[in-house]
Order: C-alpha cells, then sequence, then structure tokens
C-alpha cells in the first residue's frame, strides 16, 4: 500500500501508521485466516500484521528473519509492476518478501503454511 505525497515525512509516518491500523482492524478473508496460522510464534518466528516498513505496510512481517509475506489477491493483478518496484525496494532495505497468492492461502493454507515455514527456516 503506497500513500499520495503528504507534506512532511512526520506527516506520512501517521498517515502510514493509521492506516495500517485500518487495515489490521479489518483484514481480507485471506489475510486474517493465514495470520491465525502463524501467529504466536508457530513457525518459529513472531509475525505481526499490516507492518508499516518504510513507505509500505506490509501485509506479514516477521522481524527476527526479516521476512515480508505478501498475500496477494485480485487487486495484485494489474500492479504487476509496482509489486516489483515494492519488493526491489525492500530487498534494498534488507528484506526477504515472499508473495503468496490469496486463493492459494483460501484453497489449502497447509501449503500456504509450509511455504512460509520454509522461508522462516531458510532465514534463520
Amino acid at each position: 500500500m503506497r500513500l499520495g505525497k503528504p507534506t512532511t515525512s512526520r506527516h506520512r509516518a501517521q498517515l502510514l501508521r493509521a492506516r495500517a491500523s485500518d487495515m489490521r482492524r479489518a483484514p481480507t478473508a485471506s489475510e486474517g485466516a493465514l495470520f491465525e496460522l502463524v501467529r504466536r510464534k508457530k513457525l518459529g518466528a513472531q509475525f505481526r500484521r499490516q507492518m508499516p516498513i518504510g513507505r509500505f505496510i506490509a501485509d506479514l512481517f516477521a522481524p527476527t528473519v526479516r521476512l515480508v509475506v505478501e498475500i496477494d489477491g485480485g487487486y495484485h493483478h494489474n500492479r504487476a509492476r509496482a509489486d516489483a518496484r515494492r519488493d526491489l525496494a525492500m530487498k534494498r532495505a534488507g528484506l526477504h518478501v515472499l508473495r503468496l497468492d490469496a486463493q492459494l492461502e483460501l484453497a489449502e493454507p497447509e501449503t500456504a503454511v509450509q511455504l512460509i515455514a520454509a522461508a522462516v527456516e531458510r532465514l534463520r
């Protein structure tokens, strides 16, 4: 999620935190379901939902292994370039990005969890 250009970086950070808070209160079905499966260090890392990172908001973030998990629903089908730029910015910041299709998460949640668990294990 990227916001318009506020007047100051402080203002931008405040807007980003407020938007992340709103998104935590109203998660998509796939984000909410996946968070329930990975929360409380079930995979060996603590995950946070809708975490502001730089100028973006990560769907899930495990700070100890610097893993960002993005859940791509229909909104992302027409955003391949923007998502690639976002991933590159996060990688330049030393983060690892794992993108999961929302349909995979909803249809095969155990597969989504296995992919995340493998990434956590690899990054430890």
